[in-house]
């Protein structure tokens, strides 16, 4: 199902001030209604290469299992469950090809990536991350944050530890308890949110949020929802003057329209995938 008319999609990715090269990675595919952010560590320039295997690895695996596919898949829970799976699948070689190559290639050993995904399909939104990229959402004035941080940081929230106000001056911040292509394997969390006309979402990397408090994010984002790119540019340039001190990516994708599908070669689908 081409997406365009439906959905509107920009994405930004800065270096930011103090760090090279810029080792974010983005993605989208209008067609698949699919947008992807990566954030990669590891040693020189390898985290630049793990996000990069990430987004591409993701973006082609899905297109290549969904080319064949048309409106009409995702009216049935069998069917969003089918889609999903080919997101796990997805994300599942991303991880394998990041792992393969830091397990043979020195120079990436230990490198490793996060991870925020969302495939829009039957007015709604299957959304994915690993690590502390993150998913939020405007709807109407309300602002919230849809994905929760694999870190140690959050750990220590959860568990009553500390406090969010101690959290924000934290040296914990970038302890990830999760990853993308540190272990051969690695586990997806995955939830499926209902979709609204005019929902504004967006995927960011922690440099972002690190340095831009979410009522700030939010508020940024209402007022000037009537044009994502020039809220993409004021949501990386606050950051960047906040000290910039990490890559700065953003994904923005606004709801323009419903887009159910309609009850058709349904069961061609399963057929496919025997």
């Amino acid at each position: 199902m081409n997406m365009t008319g439906i959905l509107e999609i920009v994405g930004l990715s800065d270096v930011g001030q103090r760090r090279e090269p810029n080792e974010d990675a983005i993605a989208s595919d209008i067609d698949l209604g699919l947008v992807v952010l990566a954030d990669g560590m590891g040693g020189y320039k390898a985290g630049e290469v793990a996000s990069e295997i990430a987004t591409q690895t993701i973006v082609a695996e899905l297109k290549k299992r969904m080319q064949s596919l048309e409106p009409g898949l995702v009216d049935a829970v069998s069917g969003m469950q089918a889609v999903s799976q080919l997101l796990l699948d997805a994300v599942t070689r991303a991880n394998q090809s990041i792992y393969r190559v830091s397990q043979s290639q020195a120079q990436c050993a230990g490198m490793g990536t996060t991870l925020v995904v969302g495939l829009f399909t039957n007015n709604k939104l299957l959304a994915g991350h690993i690590g502390d990229s993150r998913l939020y959402r405007l709807r109407q004035a309300e602002f919230v944050q849809m994905t929760e941080d694999h870190s140690l940081l959050q750990g220590q929230l959860n568990s009553g530890l500390i406090t969010p106000e101690q959290a924000k001056h934290s040296n914990n911040k970038n302890l990830l308890t999760r990853a993308l292509g540190i272990d051969p394997e690695v586990e997806l969390e995955l939830h499926q949110h209902e979709v609204l006309p005019h929902d504004i979402y967006l995927l960011c990397s922690d440099g972002l949020n690190d340095l831009v408090p979410d009522d700030e994010i939010g508020a940024t984002i209402a007022n000037l929802s009537a044009n994502l790119e020039l809220a993409a540019n004021q949501l990386i340039q606050m950051a960047n003057d906040n000290g910039g001190k990490d890559n700065i990516s953003v994904i923005l994708v606004k709801v323009l329209k419903p887009f159910p599908v309609e009850r058709a070669w349904y069961n061609n689908f399963f057929h496919w995938l025997k």
